[in-house]
């Protein structure tokens, strides 16, 4: 995904219990087409572990003959997460890499030293209408990987850990969640999960993991007797045990990990250490030395700020 910095929403008073850091509501923004909702960076925070992104498209009903089009953008020093939950998306990338990402399945482009892809809803799903949401998130890669090669690994549903228990379904993304582990390899300690709670039903929070957040794509949920409704980014305190309790059908979005060893400079899809390093890029996607996207023509502009 490509995007821009837009300003923070003005919260009212937020309803926290002891262990919760802060409550973020998304921005929305619009995508041509379709809206997304932008929970990371804030104002506030800029990362909860190595996540440094964090959109929720969507959902939006694409009609006949529409569709997403994310025309070739380049990205460094990050890794990109698609997750649908529902709909179909064609990746295409500059190290040739063409597949559909599907709903439950586990996309993973690392940028590394640099990448361009384009994002585009499938020629059939575009002829015929369909429904369309999920996550995307950026995961910015240690100091010691800004620079490797570019990669990028999908794992199906079928891949990933499944955790079923009466009300509550759980996908172990990447990392550890749960008692599970997913294969999806990692440069650095973080952890994703998509969470199903049927009403009544509770689910924990790992107290392990150094930094937390849980966001609530859908329904409501009761933390410690205060309640948040979706779409919400609560991001916790280290070391405190958190049980989520949902009040009505709720799927939301456990991730963190370990910090990184400092903050990161982000400028539209760059991001890195080194100030300089973004120049560069911003130089050399505008002078057409990224490598080009098989089969695509188009490409989106360096933007002017």
């Amino acid at each position: 995904m490509s995007w821009l910095p837009s300003e923070d929403p003005i919260l009212g008073d937020k309803r926290s219990c002891d262990a919760l850091d802060l409550v973020i509501v998304p921005r929305v923004r619009d995508l041509g087409g379709f809206a997304v909702r932008r929970a990371l960076p804030h104002g506030k925070r800029q990362m909860v572990g190595p996540f440094i992104f964090f959109d929720q498209m969507g959902p939006v009903q694409f009609i006949g003959g529409q569709g997403m089009d994310v025309r070739p953008h380049p990205h460094i020093g990050l890794a990109t997460v698609t997750y649908l939950f529902d709909g179909r998306i064609m990746h295409r990338d500059s190290e040739g890499n063409a597949l559909e990402i599907t709903p439950g399945a586990m996309n993973l482009m690392t940028a590394g030293s640099g990448i361009a892809h384009s994002e585009r809803t499938p020629g059939d799903a575009r002829a015929s209408g369909q429904k369309m949401s999920g996550i995307q998130s950026w995961i910015a890669l240690p100091k010691a990987a800004e620079e490797i090669a570019p990669t990028f690994q999908h794992f199906s549903d079928r891949d990933l850990p499944l955790v079923e228990d009466g009300k509550l379904r759980a996908r172990v993304i990447a990392g550890n969640a749960f008692g599970k582990h997913s294969p999806v390899g990692m440069h650095s300690d973080w952890f994703y999960a998509e969470v199903v709670l049927d009403a009544g039903a509770t689910a924990p929070l790992d107290a392990d993991h150094e930094e937390r957040a849980i966001y609530v794509v859908e329904g409501e949920v009761e933390i410690a007797g205060d309640r948040f409704e979706g779409p919400r980014l609560l991001i916790f305190r280290p070391g405190d045990k958190i049980t989520v309790r949902a009040n009505t059908w709720t799927r939301m979005m456990f991730l963190g990990g370990s910090a990184l060893e400092g903050p990161r400079y982000i400028w539209w899809n760059f991001v890195s250490s080194s100030r300089e390093r973004i120049e560069q890029a911003k130089e050399d996607w505008k002078t057409g030395r990224f490598k080009r996207v098989p089969d695509e023509t188009e490409f989106i502009p360096l933007p002017n700020s």
